[in-house]
């Protein structure tokens, strides 16, 4: 294996840890909240389900990320590399700040600013960043829209009930926190497998974009790993900041947030799932009553989803120039 392509692997296996620390917010937070389950237990039975969403559901946003996004034909590793310690050092920014951004928006905008400024706009692939940037941004309105109609679905079937209903639905939210570990491990963790195969490719190893069983195993058990640690301010985020999240939103919310996943996942399109979740936590509340939502909170989440793109972007741009000329630059005046 090359030097760049090891370095490379464990860029992006390093990336994939970091997502599932960030993004474990967004599959137990309401969970965790609602008193459904302990913590730790609730975070090592999402890493299991974490680890097993892509055998069963197949790769194919890791070949969208990998194979739709960009030409590999005039791409060097130093780009991907690039769009990789962009996205790593965003993601450690905003888990630090405990901002639940989007780890997909951070790695899309680190790949497209890499790629524009050392391959040139004419490798960007139009066609699968509209197909991108359409699953990026429209999910988490279905997610709004989606919440809303589930919560209002399950409020009707429930509106007669006692307070034991409370208890069904803590043991349901196990249920729909598999289904959600499940469809997060088969978006998220196909991210890496993209990328990983992206670089088998460019450097030759590989002449056409197909993810090896080795890549699946190792991105997945990263991710699962990631997940395990747990993101803790991040789910005080979305725990609590929005609302006070009893069993029934846990539920519905959780629902809502894999259905809308699990399809995007199928048809190969990559979301964020940070982006689903908290939507979807807000249609619920919503659905009770619109002043039930902290709508400010949202507001300051959702300028964190508008400035990743675009940072990351321009990160990644200073970055990949450090590489190819800054760095070596100086080397060559020492």
């Amino acid at each position: 294996m090359p030097p760049l392509l090891i370095v490379l692997v464990v860029l992006a296996i390093g990336f994939d840890f970091l997502n599932g620390v960030h993004d474990s917010s967004n599959i137990v937070a309401t969970m965790i909240s609602s008193r459904a389950i302990r913590p730790r237990v609730a975070l090592a039975m999402t890493a299991v389900a974490e680890f097993s969403g892509p055998f069963i559901f197949g790769v194919a946003v890791a070949n969208t990320i990998g194979n739709e996004i960009v030409s590999s034909e005039h791409l060097n590793m130093q780009v991907i590399i690039a769009a990789l310690l962009s996205a790593i050092i965003w993601n450690i920014f905003t888990w630090i700040m405990g901002f639940p951004s989007s780890s997909s928006h951070a790695l899309i905008g680190g790949i497209i600013g890499a790629v524009v400024v050392g391959a040139g706009f004419r490798e960007i692939e139009m066609a699968g960043v509209t197909k991108v940037l359409i699953a990026l941004f429209t999910s988490p309105i279905i997610g709004f829209f989606a919440g809303m109609i589930i919560a209002n679905i399950v409020y009707l079937f429930c509106w007669n009930a006692t307070p034991k209903v409370n208890g069904v639905f803590k043991k349901l939210q196990i249920v729909t926190s598999l289904g959600l570990a499940l469809s997060h491990g088969a978006n998220d963790a196909q991210k890496t497998m993209g990328i990983i195969t992206l670089g088998l490719v460019i450097s030759g190893i590989q002449k056409t974009f197909s993810v090896p069983f080795w890549v699946i195993i190792v991105s997945a058990t990263a991710i699962a790993i990631g997940t395990s640690v747990g993101g803790w301010r991040l789910i005080r985020t979305l725990g609590s900041k929005f609302y006070k999240i009893r069993p029934v939103h846990g539920f519905a919310s959780q629902l809502t947030s894999a259905v809308v996943i699990l399809t995007a996942s199928l048809f190969g399109g990559p979301v964020s799932t940070t982006q689903v979740v908290s939507t979807a936590i807000m249609g619920v509340g919503a659905a009770e009553r619109m002043s039930k939502v902290r709508w400010g909170v949202a507001g300051e989440i959702a300028l964190a989803w508008v400035v990743t793109i675009p940072s990351t972007g321009l990160l990644a741009a200073g970055i990949y120039w450090l590489i190819t000329a800054g760095i070596p630059h100086l080397i060559a005046l020492f």
